[in-house]
């Protein structure tokens, strides 16, 4: 059928405002990328050849930045600036993402092959053996810095975890002026350095108590001092985004606001706070400041953490690794995986726990039933 003169006529079709992302690399794209990339590292190679320098971090800084301008015109001149913005953007995206990665694959390689075999060469007697040195002299281990960290690190976790999650939920729950000097103060401990909490904690308690003062227990609170920001960031961030449907439903329903906190918030963010507390024991188990002002260290196993000297693996790398002897050194190499070993392993269980279950996940409750009259 014709088309009216009376009807408007047909649109044509808006232009994106966004670049059409393709999930798949093309090849005139891969073409794009490779040919930067080999253009900027020739030129580069032949300006340091013909003015003789040899440093090999200027030649691949100098090539990076070479690429991405010239990566930068290709996209221009072909698809314009709006996508010649978005494909830089991407491009230092990766490129951020690759050099984090093998900046940590490169210090993981080397803890391993230090470490590893020191650890496989004594094995099992390095994990059980304190630093004594046994019955022959000669047998030593990180047991008891094994013990030490365990001790104050579980201290510390039961001692900040329910105030960090008391905290954020406050944080959030709450909409007065006190809430807003709350979260400041977290934000500013939260770049506190370590040493600060050390060395307060140290001047407090440790310098009036004289040799006595040294303890297990005032290492796992200067610890917990900077687990507390945080376990309370990351569990501010997931009490956030539960749906406020379900806090508008049970108030509705005429529950009180600390029952719906407690019965609705906390439950369906139950697999989220599991993660914060992980990541924060992981973030303070390698720490050293804390434990060298504090636990003062020992080559004897403690078990009490409340009373006398407690050993702890930061604070036993740190000790080892200023020592002359190359076994000494060796121990310390050792205790050093062995810590990476533990740090490693709770991160992956974070990421598991945070990956088991929907975060969003109500409780369920027994259904009534109801009879038919």
């Amino acid at each position: 059928m014709s088309q009216s003169v009376l009807d408007p006529p047909t649109a044509a079709p808006a232009e994106p405002d966004r670049p059409q992302r393709k999930r798949r690399a093309t090849n005139e794209g891969v073409v794009e990328i490779v040919g930067s990339a080999v253009a900027a590292v020739a030129t580069i190679w032949l300006v340091f050849a013909i003015d003789g320098v040899t440093a090999w971090f200027g030649l691949f800084f100098c090539s990076y930045l070479l690429f991405f301008t010239l990566y930068g015109i290709v996209s221009w001149r072909k698809y314009g600036v709006l996508r010649m913005k978005d494909r830089l953007a991407t491009v230092a995206v990766w490129s951020g993402a690759v050099l984090a990665l093998v900046v940590l694959l490169a210090v993981v390689s080397y803890v391993t092959v230090k470490g590893l075999p020191v650890v496989l060469s004594k094995f099992p007697s390095f994990l059980i053996h304190d630093m004594t040195g046994g019955k022959n002299g000669n047998t030593f281990g990180v047991g008891a810095a094994i013990v030490g960290t365990v001790e104050q690190v579980a201290l510390a976790t039961v001692i900040s975890v329910p105030i960090a999650y008391l905290t954020a939920t406050y944080m959030v729950e709450s909409r007065s002026p006190l809430a807003r000097v709350v979260r400041n103060v977290v934000d500013a401990m939260t770049g506190t350095p370590s040493i600060i909490a050390g060395l307060f904690m140290y001047t407090i308690w440790v310098v009036p108590h004289g040799v006595n003062g040294k303890s297990g227990f005032i290492a796992a609170i200067t610890l917990s001092i900077m687990m507390l920001p945080v376990t309370c960031r990351a569990a501010l961030e997931v009490i956030r985004i539960v749906p406020g449907s379900l806090r508008e439903a049970a108030l509705a329903l005429g529950a009180p606001q600390w029952r719906v906190v407690l019965r609705v918030v906390i439950p369906t963010a139950r697999v989220g706070l599991i993660t914060a507390a992980i990541l924060g024991v992981a973030r303070t188990a390698g720490e050293t400041a804390e434990v060298l002002f504090t636990a003062g260290g020992g080559p004897h196993y403690n078990f009490n953490p409340f009373q006398g000297n407690q050993d702890d693996l930061p604070l036993r790398i740190y000790e080892q690794v200023f020592q002359p002897s190359a076994q000494a050194i060796s121990i310390g190499w050792g205790a050093a995986f062995v810590l990476m070993v533990v740090v490693l392993a709770l991160f992956i269980l974070a990421r598991l726990v945070g990956s088991s279950g929907s975060m969003f996940r109500v409780p369920r409750r027994s259904r009534s039933t109801v009879e038919d009259p």
